[in-house]
């Protein structure tokens, strides 16, 4: 069963929640907390479709745990080889901030590192047993996250 539900997503939400559980027991209203926590939930959003949209149009998986049929170099991932991931991270961070959950800021960090390792590690070496020097040298020009 946890196999089923091991996903990116599925984790946003879990931390989502957790950080809303701490803004709403203590919350820190800050004076711009919701506009720069809604324009961080906007690009965020914006980087994941553009990322997905990639993704599906050099028709590879955008599915963690499936082998791609495709290296994507261009566009968002020329930015980030993560930029979904990022999206997530972004995110997060804004649901954090809309929410006055200021002090849950902490846990952005770790779910960066639960993200990495639980999906971007793995990820990678199917990237690199697939692809190869191509990624290698992707890998050596292109930061994880940002």
């Amino acid at each position: 069963m946890a196999k089923e539900i091991d996903f990116p997503p599925v984790w946003l939400a879990g931390f989502a929640a957790l950080g809303g559980f701490v803004g709403s027991i203590v919350p820190v209203d800050w004076a711009y907390n919701s506009i720069i926590g809604a324009a961080l939930i906007i690009v965020g959003a914006l980087v994941m479709v553009l990322a997905v949209g990639q993704m599906l149009l050099a028709r590879t998986t955008v599915i963690p745990h499936r082998d791609p049929s495709a290296l994507v170099m261009n566009g968002m991932f020329s930015l980030s080889r993560n930029p979904i991931y990022l999206a997530d991270t972004l995110i997060l961070t804004g649901l954090y901030l809309h929410w006055d959950a200021v002090l849950a800021l902490p846990l952005v960090l770790l779910f960066m590192i639960v993200i990495t390792r639980r999906f971007i590690r793995p990820e990678e070496a199917r990237l690199e047993s697939a692809f190869g020097e191509v990624f290698a040298e992707y890998r050596a020009r292109t930061r994880r996250w940002i």
